[in-house]
């Protein structure tokens, strides 16, 4: 893969043949390589100083989304069948499955901090009337704020927690003056915000009130949408009501069942 998009860099349509083959791999379910081809993209826009449009942004989040979700996935499996004498071994491959999700997640923050969200905000100050340079400011601080909660999963000790929550609230913040209440963005950046207050701040208090406002808020806009809007809203405000009723009727939430985030972003 690093032979071909050192050829595909050198060329006119680099951008668009990365996005091209980044659907293709995507197709075959090959992730990581359709990661690599999503930071050449990456790297290429944002030396032009032009930011992703929504296809491009969508790859990049549904590369990294499949590749952290498996090793989630395995961490969660392996974790769950491991006894209190775990052998060493079964430890260790434990181990490995947490250092390979921690290296992707750090990549894709590395990506958001350093690249996406310094470009978006600046876009988007410069042309603070634009509301779509503003969604991709907010699409980019909810992503990062994904990743850091991802990263308190595995590791308790180095503030991912905060840092998560520090994402969520800059996102949350601007969201609610450029957003409507339905926008799927604003809607899936909720969602995923009281999660993190149940699961990683162990606030069930403040998720609750977080999933609840921001149903409530949509619920009373929905006769303004359109179909396609319509379902996007419709669709994220279920998974905000299941987590609801999951953490209302969980007694002391020492069940197995977990919330639902917002995965389709």
């Amino acid at each position: 893969m690093d032979s071909i998009i050192s050829k595909m860099k050198s060329s006119e349509d680099a951008i668009k043949s990365g996005v091209a083959l980044a659907k293709m791999a995507e197709h075959a379910e090959r992730y990581t390589n359709m990661c690599s081809l999503m930071r050449m993209v990456v790297d290429l826009k944002v030396a032009k100083e032009e930011d992703l449009d929504n296809e491009e942004r969508n790859l990049l989040s549904v590369g990294y989304k499949n590749l952290v979700g498996a090793g989630r996935g395995s961490h969660r499996s392996v974790k769950m069948h491991m006894d209190s004498k775990a052998s060493e071994l079964s430890s260790g491959y434990l181990s490995l499955i947490s250092t390979e999700t921690i290296k992707t997640c750090l990549e894709v923050l590395e990506i958001l901090e350093k690249q996406l969200i310094p470009l978006a905000t600046k876009l988007s100050e410069k042309d603070s009337g634009d509301s779509q340079k503003t969604e991709s400011c907010i699409f980019y601080l909810k992503m990062a704020g994904d990743y850091y909660r991802y990263l308190a999963e595995l590791d308790k000790e180095n503030g991912y927690d905060q840092k998560a929550k520090e994402f969520y609230l800059k996102g949350t913040d601007l969201a609610k003056d450029a957003l409507q209440p339905t926008h799927h963005i604003r809607l899936g950046l909720a969602l995923n915000l009281s999660v993190c207050y149940y699961e990683i701040l162990d606030n069930r208090k403040e998720a609750c009130r977080l999933a609840k406002d921001a149903f409530d808020e949509a619920i009373q806009k929905l006769d303004k949408l359109d179909e396609a809007q319509y379902k996007d809203a419709t669709l994220i405000m279920q998974l905000l009501r299941d987590n609801l009723t999951l953490w209302t009727t969980s007694g002391n939430g020492d069940g197995e069942d977990e919330a639902v985030e917002n995965m389709d972003e």
